[in-house]
Formats: structure tokens, C-alpha cells, sequence
């Protein structure tokens, strides 16, 4: 699974530390989902897909080898 937090914290202007901060993550979280080294929670990708403005699968994009 791929997603696009980097590119949705570059749009807000946010770091990853504040991002982890208002969604109740360690900075280490966003940086491995950053990554693609680990695959949320259905409820932490609901909590980021609300912050962003955005549907879920804008942010969380399924792959098809997933």
C-alpha cells in the first residue's frame, strides 16, 4: 500500500512531529508509514484521511500486490 502524507503535510505545511502530535502518533509512526513500512490502523487512516480533508483513498492507495 502507497500513500501520499508527505505530499498532504508539504500542502498543510506541517512537520512530521505535528502531524504525529494531532493525531495521537509517535513522529516515528509517520515517518514509517511515510516509508510505506507500516500499514495503519483502519481507524489512524480515518483520523489522517479527517485531518487532510481528503477520502481515504486519496491518502492510502491499495496496491495490487496487496
Amino acid at each position: 500500500m502507497k500513500n501520499t502524507i508527505k505530499v498532504q503535510r508539504a500542502i498543510k505545511n506541517i512537520t512530521q512531529e505535528e502531524l504525529a502530535k494531532i493525531i495521537s502518533v509517535s513522529r516515528q509512526t509517520i515517518n514509517a508509514m511515510e516509508k510505506n513500512k507500516y500499514a495503519p490502523s483502519t481507524v489512524l487512516a480515518l483520523k489522517i484521511a479527517r485531518y487532510f480533508g481528503k477520502p481515504v483513498e486519496e491518502i492510502f492507495i491499495l496496491e495490487e500486490e496487496d
